[in-house]
């Protein structure tokens, strides 16, 4: 198997971006990812005449090389706030929407089926999915929106 090295990258940082990056260690109010992030970018930087390679710095910052590699990069095509920040992260698309949570509240406020003394979370679960509100669900998921409702079924 052929491993491939990627060409390190030289960063030069200007003195507003190392004063920057000196001001979010030095407060300690950015979260700790960010920190080191910034610590790397410091290390990493040709502007001041200093010349460390990508092992000594992940060495100093307690990280691997390619972490340093990764950052300085980022760096170089993207940008300081993107070297520093992660991007957002899309998340699953929420099963229960505002109309789909006021059909559950409002099946869940309603008398339970014939021969049930109340609504179960599988009950309501189950009954979700015949009624077609959801193609499925979870009694789980059920119960956690439910939560948020502060709607009680044993009363």
């Amino acid at each position: 198997m052929l491993k491939v090295m990627s060409k390190p990258v030289n960063i030069s940082l200007t003195d507003e971006q190392r004063t920057h990056l000196d001001n979010l260690i030095r407060k300690g109010n950015a979260p700790a990812r960010v920190q080191t992030r910034a610590r790397i970018l410091l290390l990493s930087g040709r502007s001041q005449g200093q010349k460390f390679s990508n092992k000594t710095v992940a060495q100093a910052t307690l990280t691997h090389a390619v972490t340093v590699g990764r950052i300085c990069r980022t760096f170089a095509q993207e940008g300081l706030e993107a070297a520093l920040y992660d991007k957002p992260r899309p998340g699953a698309v929420p099963k229960i929407t505002g109309d789909v949570e006021a059909k559950l509240i409002t099946l869940a406020c309603s008398d339970p089926p014939e021969g049930r003394g109340r609504w179960t979370l599988r009950l309501l679960a189950d009954t979700m999915v015949e009624l077609g509100y959801v193609d499925s669900i979870t009694n789980v998921a059920v119960y956690h929106r439910l939560k948020k409702t502060n709607l009680s079924l044993g009363r």
